[in-house]
C-alpha cells in the first residue's frame, strides 16, 4: 500500500477518515502529534493552521509516498493557497470528508481542491462508507494489496462495532465484485 499523510484543519475528519480506512470503531479523538500508522500518518489540524509549524507537513510529507490534503464537505472557506501542491514533490490528491452531512457543499469544496492543485479529487463519508472504495482503490499498488484487504475482510476482523460494520458492509459489493470471498 501506499503510504499517505493527511494534511487538514482541526476538525476536518483525517482522523475519523484513518478510524475507518483502518477499519476501527469510529469515536473521537484529537490527535495531538503526528501519528505514524503502517500506511497513514495522521496530523495535527493545529499543524496546518498555525503559520510555525505547518512548514514541517511539507518535510513531514517526504515520510509519504501521498500527500492528501483533507477539507469537510461543509467548509466555510479553504485553507489551502492555490498551487500549495507544489511545496512538496508527492503526488497530492484531494479528500473531501463528510459528504453525507445535511450542509455539505463537495461541488465548492472540489473546486477549492483543484486551485490548490489537486488533480484527484476523494469524496469520502467515514460513516457511511462512501467513497472508500475508490480511495483505497487508488491507495493499493497492486492486486496483491487490494487481496490483502478482501483477506483482512474475510477474516472478519473488521467487525468491533456497528460503525466498523457500516464501513465494511459499504465496501462488500466492492470486494465481490473483484474477488471472490472466501479463498
Amino acid at each position: 500500500m501506499k503510504k499517505i499523510i493527511l494534511i487538514g484543519r482541526v476538525a476536518a475528519g483525517k482522523t475519523t477518515l484513518t478510524q475507518a480506512l483502518n477499519g476501527e470503531e469510529i469515536h473521537y479523538y484529537k490527535t495531538q502529534y503526528i501519528n505514524y500508522l503502517d500506511t497513514i500518518i495522521d496530523t495535527p489540524g493545529e499543524y496546518t493552521e498555525l503559520r510555525q509549524t505547518s512548514g514541517a507537513l511539507a518535510l513531514y510529507a517526504y515520510e509519504a509516498d501521498v500527500v492528501g490534503l483533507v477539507l469537510s464537505a461543509n467548509e466555510p472557506y479553504s485553507i489551502f493557497s492555490p498551487c500549495i501542491t507544489s511545496l512538496v514533490n508527492r503526488e497530492v490528491v484531494g479528500i473531501i470528508t463528510g459528504i453525507d452531512k445535511p450542509d455539505a457543499n463537495p461541488e465548492r469544496v472540489e473546486r477549492w481542491l483543484r486551485l490548490a492543485g489537486c488533480k484527484r479529487i476523494f469524496p469520502v463519508s467515514a460513516y457511511t462508507g462512501e467513497g472508500l472504495d475508490a480511495l483505497i482503490e487508488f491507495l493499493a499498488d497492486n492486486e496483491e494489496d487490494l487481496k490483502t484487504i478482501v483477506g483482512w475482510y474475510n477474516s472478519g476482523a473488521h467487525i468491533c462495532s456497528s460503525s466498523s460494520l457500516r464501513y465494511n458492509k459499504c465496501l462488500e459489493p466492492y470486494y465481490e465484485n473483484h474477488y471472490e470471498l472466501g479463498t
